[in-house]
């Protein structure tokens, strides 16, 4: 048997990648004298915690690169209050989104399944109505609402338009947000050229930058007397283009304008993708106002009295767009190489889990699905299984998780992580070979000197493509 099936898939990656990819941190806010420095994860020993069912708080950022916080390493872009988040809870630098786009991670983190298992998932990413999530497919939102859970759902959707697709079709009892995957953030007009605020299946109008509104809404929602246990995917747009930021209605405003006058769907695209606007300023003022958010929402969350029994996860929905920061990753959102793919993700439970750690434990988002669902104790439908595995017992217990690569599949690529070993074919069909540990800018490439392991992997990821839908022809 080749070398590369005996790894193991769990724990901490080697003292070379720790270096690597850690190291940019321990200069950041997340590192200041009066904390503690983080330590490799272990679980608690002691049984002490609640044993009630924890509320869950999902927050995505959008379009938001490994490396675009502080505590990430990020030397421009100030984020206390990830940091502080961080601080308190784990903070994962092996982390990667379920595809290389918004619609498809989507798909995924809803599901626990590959985008692959489902026509809409196919999408990347979704861009007209006749696509999006079946309702009839069970979701986060609908397994946990069967075992006793609220749910509700801020922010961006992006799982397919009305009337046939929508959140409160498919488990979400609320749902404030866009349907889209982009929107001007003053006007609301998104990406079909129209008005992409709602509530429920309603337009509701307000023209206040976005994410200022979705803030509020999240903190109206956390500061209820719930009577369960509760589940909020709070999804932002920033700081995905266009490259506005709070003061900038009036680039709003000219953006608008673009979109209102286009004669095709390809002209409001020009004008959502402000390709002559934008800067690295202006991206991190929009980073650090997305941290912001996240900082009312926490502090709503601890005044709320539920701060101790809440698992927050946040995270992005896939790799760096133009102006990310994504040091030392290869690549960008769209592609496989590890900027496209890679993503900042936290987790805060403060009954259960211990503050002030890393772990280098390789996930992707259907994973967290698997986990919310053990965690809520909910159980997965036997007709549709998750191809995530859940760190339930990694978080809790310090247990391993299960054996397995990470899979990922888009038109351009093909990509499959197992241990420090990544296989990676570029969109001229030639493959790859990286080490991870020592090569996390994906530079080196091994296939010529390891064909074996090459082999193995290539293998897997046929054997895992193989069970999926076919991509549609054209």
């Amino acid at each position: 048997m080749p070398e590369i099936s005996r790894r193991t898939f769990g724990g901490l990656v080697g003292g070379s990648a720790v270096t690597a990819v850690a190291a940019p941190a321990a200069t950041a806010e997340a590192a200041t004298a009066d904390a503690p420095a983080e330590r490799p994860f272990r679980a608690r020993t002691a049984s002490a915690g609640t044993r009630r069912r924890p509320n869950f708080l999902v927050i995505l950022g959008d379009d938001l690169g490994w490396a675009d916080l502080s505590s990430y390493g990020a030397p421009h872009i100030r984020t206390p209050n990830l940091d502080r988040l961080a601080r308190q809870g784990v903070r994962f630098t092996d982390a990667y989104s379920g595809s290389a786009t918004c619609s498809p991670t989507r798909f995924s983190l809803y599901t626990g399944r590959y985008p692959g298992r489902t026509p809409g998932g196919l999408a990347e990413p979704i861009a007209n109505r006749a696509q999006g999530l079946d309702p009839n497919h069970p979701t986060l939102a609908s397994l946990l609402k069967r075992a006793g859970y609220e749910t509700a759902l801020i922010g961006k959707w992006h799982c397919g338009w009305l009337p046939d697709y929508s959140p409160t079709k498919s488990g979400w009892d609320e749902f404030f947000g866009n349907f889209g995957g982009v929107l001007e953030y003053f006007s609301k007009l998104g990406q079909l050229g129209d008005y992409d605020l709602y509530e429920g299946d309603a337009e509701y109008k307000d023209l206040r930058y976005y994410t200022t509104v979705l803030t509020e809404r999240a903190v109206d929602y956390v500061r209820r007397d719930h009577d369960a246990p509760w589940l909020l995917n709070l999804n932002f747009t920033t700081p995905h283009w266009p490259w506005l930021a709070e003061g900038d209605a009036e680039t709003g405003a000219e953006i608008a304008a673009k979109i209102r006058a286009a004669k095709s769907q390809a002209e409001v695209s020009r004008a959502l993708n402000h390709y002559d606007g934008g800067s690295v300023a202006k991206y991190a003022e929009m980073v650090e106002s997305l941290d912001a958010a996240v900082g009312e929402v926490l502090t709503a969350l601890r005044r709320s009295g539920q701060e101790e029994n809440t698992v927050v996860l946040f995270a992005s929905d896939n790799g760096g767009e133009r102006y990310s920061y994504n040091w030392p990753l290869s690549g960008q959102k769209f592609g496989l190489l590890e900027g496209g793919i890679r993503v900042p993700a936290i987790l805060r439970w403060p009954a259960r889990v211990d503050g002030h750690q890393v772990s280098a434990q390789p996930n992707f988002s259907p994973d967290w699905t698997a986990t919310l669902l053990e965690l809520g104790g909910a159980r997965p439908d036997p007709a549709y299984p998750l191809d995530g595995v859940s760190l339930a017992g990694y978080l809790l217990r310090g247990e391993e998780p299960a054996q397995r690569d990470l899979f990922w599949r888009v038109r351009a690529n093909r990509a499959l992580r197992r241990g420090d070993w990544k296989y990676y074919r570029d969109a001229a069909g030639a493959d790859h070979l990286y080490n991870l540990a020592d090569d996390t800018r994906e530079q080196a490439d091994l296939a010529p000197d390891r064909p074996e392991v090459l082999a193995e992997l290539k293998a897997s990821w046929e054997r895992i493509a193989g069970g999926l839908l076919p991509y549609p022809i054209g």
